[in-house]
């Protein structure tokens, strides 16, 4: 079983200014999905793994740069590129499988 938090790490007291966030939440037909999202470097190696939340929500904090999303649920593997930036916003990613 994953150690990591349900979701992610929250976002109380980081700045997010100053961070490089990448979030989004997993589903199927429109509803939440239950599973592990894996983030994976430019050239495909492991560098993080969180399962979803109850509302299919995930995050991670990562450098700048190219991502792979892998979403792990029941019956289906999905990848999704993303170029994250640093400060402002999180990056948000929507991965419907």
């Amino acid at each position: 079983m994953c150690g990591a938090k349900a979701g992610g790490p929250d976002l109380e007291g980081i700045d997010v200014a100053k961070e490089t966030v990448i979030q989004g939440s997993v589903t199927r037909d429109g509803e939440p999905v239950n599973g592990y999202v894996r983030l994976l470097d430019e050239s495909g190696e492991f560098t993080a793994e969180v399962p979803t939340s109850a509302t299919g929500q995930f995050r991670f904090f990562a450098r700048p740069g190219k991502w792979t999303l892998r979403a792990l649920v029941p019956g289906a593997t999905v990848d999704r590129q993303v170029v994250a930036s640093q400060g402002g916003s999180p990056t948000e990613v929507a991965i419907a499988v």
